[in-house]
């Protein structure tokens, strides 16, 4: 028989869950933001080449971001102002201002406005997928329904829209791992004991790269602005970041898990072989699964490209109002013109493309010192700097994200001059 005491106790349990799920916010647009056709289809070849043996990588590339979304979150919160402001504000030399102001704003506008189109075409593979209406048609519709909800200005809609994306994505991805019935003992043999197996250096970097992204840490320090003012609101944003930042991460691992438990060894072209492999045990409803994930991963990546963009430049410009600015809308609409035209073509900027991941390249390891040298700034962030901790934490992600800018910039560079 059930005591009054125990049904207190599991009324408490869930109240206190659901208060807990109430604060995600900004931090869901953040992981809507990583979680993109790139990450997909990178989780998917890591697990068919190497099985659950670099999932360790997944696990790197959460802590680093829940670290890095943390400081940005809490440089918004405490000063009300965004990164790029903050960059800004920095440094008094003019070169070092102007320069670190034009390096961001130029390497993030164009990097957004460069992959906009991948992100519109990898949204509208899931459903093309399944109607057989073309990918060049469904990608400038998809564009024009997001375009609608930048004009709108509206950081609320944005926010609930990212926040269904992700229980989409979590659904799909997670019952997909569930259904595949992997080794957990070996699925945790890889996630906390790395290891580094031949040839898979590149993917290890590829699976931290696709989540450690640089615009993302404007969005951030921007976005809780929205939602929480007060110093003592920091308590509900870690928990937000963190949470959110931990669901993406479950997403990625239970996308290579699947993989490495369904097509481990097989050679994978794109995320319709994992589909494949799930026949036999989804039956007709493997292709809906991978279909609707690969859309919900795409629509949110596209969302969050030209946000990016405009969250940045307008964050640097210091334009107030944030997304109700008409420059900010501004913005979001050249990138979306430039991702709807691109995709309905079926143009991809291989140029263009190279050019921006080599500026991403350096922006990535810059970007991550600024934001360590401004969070140990007192005369800005008072008692709220950072501890000896977040900085020792925050120097060791600094030096990977510089690793990974390196190898973004050398890769560009090589295959520029392959071209």
């Amino acid at each position: 028989m059930t005591t009054q005491k125990e049904v207190d106790t599991t009324t408490t349990e869930k109240t206190s869950l659901k208060n807990k799920l109430k604060v995600i916010g900004p931090g869901a647009i953040i992981t809507a933001s990583f979680i993109g056709p790139g990450t997909v289809t990178t989780a998917t070849r890591a697990g068919a080449s190497f099985g659950y043996a670099i999932l360790w990588a997944v696990v790197f590339s959460i802590i680093a971001t829940i670290v890095l979304q943390e400081m940005s979150a809490r440089l918004g919160i405490i000063t009300k102002k965004g990164l790029g402001e903050a960059i800004r504000e920095q440094f008094a030399n003019p070169i070092l201002k102007f320069g670190s102001m034009w390096l961001v704003m130029i390497a993030v506008g164009i990097g957004c406005a460069a992959y906009i189109a991948g992100d519109l075409l990898g949204t509208s593979l899931g459903i093309s997928t399944l109607t057989g209406i073309p990918s060049n048609i469904l990608g400038p519709i998809f564009g024009v329904v997001i375009l609608l909800l930048g004009i709108s200005g509206s950081y609320k809609l944005i926010e609930r829209v990212m926040v269904v994306l992700i229980a989409v994505m979590s659904v799909t991805f997670i019952t997909t791992m569930i259904v595949a019935k992997p080794d957990f003992g070996a699925v945790f043999q890889g996630a906390f004991l790395p290891t580094i197996p031949t040839g898979s250096i590149l993917m290890i970097i590829a699976l931290i790269g696709t989540t450690v992204v640089p615009y993302n840490f404007f969005i951030h320090s921007t976005m809780v602005q929205e939602r929480w003012s007060k110093p003592s609101d920091l308590k509900e944003a870690r928990l937000d970041t963190t949470i959110s930042i931990c669901i993406g991460g479950l997403i990625t691992a239970a996308i290579l898990i699947t993989s490495g438990t369904m097509i481990y060894g097989l050679e994978v072209k794109s995320v319709a072989d994992l589909s494949l492999q799930l026949e036999p045990l989804l039956g007709e409803w493997a292709k809906v699964f991978i279909s609707v994930g690969l859309f919900a991963a795409g629509f949110s990546s596209a969302l969050a490209s030209p946000l990016g963009a405009a969250v940045t430049i307008g964050s640097v410009m210091r334009w107030e109002n944030g997304m109700k600015n008409k420059k900010f809308k501004l913005v979001f609409i050249i990138v979306m013109i430039i991702g709807i035209l691109s995709s309905g073509l079926g143009f991809e900027p291989l140029d263009v493309l190279l050019f921006a991941q080599a500026l991403n390249g350096i922006l990535l390891p810059v970007i991550s010192i600024l934001l360590l040298i401004i969070m140990n700034n007192k005369n800005r962030l008072g008692k709220y700097v950072n501890s000896v901790k977040m900085n020792v934490i925050g120097g060791i992600v600094a030096l990977i994200c510089t690793g990974l800018g390196l190898y973004s910039l050398i890769d560009a560079i090589k295959a520029f001059l392959g071209a």
